[in-house]
């Protein structure tokens, strides 16, 4: 019987179509234009896991209002490091659109990004107080100086009518602005940044491809071997560099290729559900994106909010996300996902991390056993007035948290993103959730950092980064100007307040 696999062979191999891969795509196929590049989506379009509008949070995560950045320590104080960074990564990734825009690789920002405020909102003395100390720590920073605080409540009326409307004015309140946060739609980006990718020559995009093993042969070349889910028909393909950015989908394939770099490594997944409002009325009243502190051992993705996005044209208005517990790693992912993950190399770090997150697993199984009413009344203490008729449950997007072998701990659940990069920089994995996609753009650019050394140091690759991303190789937060002149250039051309 002849061989019918097709064979072919890649520069570069990018493994899942979302913000990640086409970020890195993008950025090798401007720094190198004759670069082949071969990208697989086990689903039949772009963007529809964690890149997808419902699945992921769209707040263009700058750290302007996410609490869980500013973490409070046991001694009081409150460390902006995680925040600084954060922003300082968002303003990378509003650069690099921007340029896209500015070059005609991307049409209509209003479609994929908007402005609206940040904030965050508390009540009680303890939560009061603690707001004060983030915004003391956050404000003398350049990249926070427009962050307004106010504890008067005829003024987070003004700010917030909605969370404000029925609430105790005797009730000891606190709130955060910034007026230049964003609302971003990272499955419209995603797809925008792949209808032009993809019209390259040297690109080559695969939906409905399932990689199947991926390994490394002795000339350091990898040799990957996929399906077609829609026809059956087998490929192999030949790269000298792989991606793997698949989301949940990411640690199953780094167990495949049996790297050095991945043992160890396991995941822990978490699912989401959003209360969605479907009365035209109330979504009108809001206009912002208010976050607020999460309950003991919530991880990140559960950090509650009332957000206002645009989703496919249209606003809409959300609450939550409540976690719960799958062992699927992804949303179209299989029940086995969680066990078949489970190796002779992870299952120590796995138990020893579990053993230490008890109030996580606690949290998850009291998320899961609420009722309808529960959740209702979890909106209430940010919609006071809020009517059961007016909000329906609405399936969010799935994460996996990276747990990872510590020589101290055993194993610890590593709530961020996590970039494993060979000895050889041959293949590089992301994974992890939160921040994400707002980050996806300096993410990308320490993997081609990691990957293609040689290059990035030479005069062509350093002028055209420079391009893309003007800041490159300086810290916007130590330096007022050029934050200023960033912010405004990149306000202008993706038509955002500044």
């Amino acid at each position: 019987m002849p061989d019918t696999t097709i064979r072919s062979n890649a520069e570069v191999v990018l493994i899942g179509a979302g913000i990640m891969s086409a970020t890195l795509g993008l950025i090798l196929k401007e720094l190198q234009p004759n670069l082949k590049i071969e990208i697989f989506e086990r689903l039949d379009i772009a963007a529809a896991e964690s890149s997808d509008a419902w699945n992921n949070a769209g707040t263009g995560h700058s750290a302007f209002c996410e609490l869980n950045y500013t973490p409070e320590s046991a001694d009081g104080t409150v460390d902006p490091k995680k925040a600084i960074s954060i922003a300082e990564s968002f303003e990378i990734s509003r650069q690099f659109w921007a340029y896209l825009v500015e070059q005609d690789k991307v049409a209509s920002p209003e479609n994929f990004i908007k402005s609206i405020p940040h904030m965050s909102f508390v009540w009680g003395d303890k939560n009061v107080e603690y707001l004060k100390k983030r915004y003391d720590a956050l404000k003398p920073n350049l990249l926070f100086k427009d962050m307004v605080l106010s504890t008067d409540f005829s003024q987070l009326k003004e700010w917030m009518p909605l969370v404000m409307e029925g609430r105790d004015e005797a009730e000891k309140v606190a709130a955060t602005s910034m007026a230049i946060g964003t609302d971003v739609n990272f499955g419209e980006l995603t797809r925008n940044m792949f209808n032009y990718l993809t019209k390259l020559e040297g690109v080559t995009m695969h939906f409905n491809h399932q990689v199947q093993k991926i390994k490394q042969r002795e000339d350091k070349i990898w040799r990957i071997k996929i399906t077609d889910l829609a026809s059956g028909q087998k490929r192999k393909v030949y790269s000298k560099f792989v991606f793997i950015g698949a989301g949940g989908g990411s640690l199953p394939l780094l167990e495949k290729a049996d790297v050095p770099e991945g043992k160890g490594f396991g995941g822990f997944p978490v699912s989401g559900q959003w209360l969605k409002c479907t009365n035209p009325e109330v979504i009108a009243k809001h206009q912002a994106k208010v976050y607020g502190k999460a309950s003991v051992g919530a991880p990140p993705m559960s950090v509650p909010h009332i957000d206002s996005r645009m989703i496919n044209g249209e606003k809409a208005l959300l609450f939550g996300p409540f976690a719960g517990f799958s062992t699927r790693f992804l949303k179209n992912g299989s029940y086995s996902d969680l066990p078949l993950s489970i190796k002779k190399d992870n299952i120590f770090p796995m138990i020893s991390a579990g053993i230490k997150n008890i109030p996580l697993t606690k949290y998850l199984i009291d998320q899961v056993r609420q009722s309808p009413e529960d959740r209702i009344n979890a909106l209430r203490e940010y919609v006071p007035e809020a009517k059961s008729k007016d909000w329906v449950i609405e399936r969010a997007g799935q994460r996996v948290q990276v747990i990872k072998k510590d020589k101290k701990e055993g194993g610890i659940l590593e709530f961020g993103t996590e970039v494993i990069t060979t000895a050889d920089g041959s293949m590089s994995v992301l994974l992890g959730a939160s921040p994400g996609a707002s980050t996806a753009v300096s993410i990308m650019i320490d993997v081609v950092g990691r990957c293609f050394k040689e290059e990035l140091a030479t005069p062509e690759w350093q002028a055209k980064i420079k391009e893309m991303i003007p800041s490159y190789g300086q810290q916007l937060n130590d330096n007022a100007a050029l934050l200023d002149k960033i912010r405004k250039d990149t306000a202008a051309v993706l038509k955002l307040q500044n």
